[in-house]
């Protein structure tokens, strides 16, 4: 399903509770600022689509396609983002506490100063990206690839990170207190057991 700009601003406008969008061609949409909240947009494609300081809180974007979106600054707390491609996203600041980000392909992605406390990461592929001083308390990171992560600074105290592959990492000025980084291998390629 694809819409105008004329046609999706009217969709937008006019919401009147959650906006059912699954499966629709979004690509390269202007969604700045867009209130979005608990919408349903599965399968969607929003690649390349420019969502900064949009409220997406609440929405299920499961399996949807956001590879170079803009999502500087969004409001995605509590969204399901399951299995979605974020590749080479920009989430620069954005707040996803208690997202769903399991399964995620974030190859590339920019998360510093995200909010990603309590986020479940558990099996994404984080590899190249940017989480330098992210706030990744209590966030589950089990089986997650962080393979040359940028971490720098980051907050990941209390955080689960158990067979995790943090290969190569970043970790200088990490807060890891009370992290659980069981059979995690570590930036210098050993295994903590």
């Amino acid at each position: 399903m694809e819409f105008t700009p004329e046609e999706l601003d009217q969709l937008i406008a006019g919401n009147q509770g959650s906006l059912w969008l699954n499966n629709a061609d979004l690509s390269n949409a202007d969604l700045r600022q867009a209130d979005l909240t608990k919408a349903r947009m599965l399968r969607s494609n929003l690649s390349g689509a420019d969502l900064s300081q949009a409220d997406l809180s609440g929405a299920d974007l499961t399996y949807a396609d956001l590879s170079q979106a803009n999502l500087s600054g969004a409001k995605l707390r509590m969204t399901a983002l399951s299995g979605a491609n974020l590749s080479g996203a920009n989430l620069m600041q954005a707040d996803l506490e208690e997202a769903d980000l399991s399964r995620t392909i974030m190859i590339g992605a920019n998360l510093s100063q995200a909010n990603l406390i309590r986020v479940n990461f558990s099996e994404a592929n984080l590899s190249r990206t940017d989480l330098s001083e992210a706030r990744l308390n209590e966030a589950n990171l089990s089986e997650t690839h962080l393979i040359e992560a940028n971490l720098r600074d980051a907050d990941l105290s209390q955080a689960n990170i158990r067979e995790a592959d943090m290969s190569g990492a970043i970790l200088e000025g990490a807060n890891l207190d009370g992290a659980s980084t069981e059979f995690a291998v570590l930036p210098d390629g050993t295994i903590d057991n």
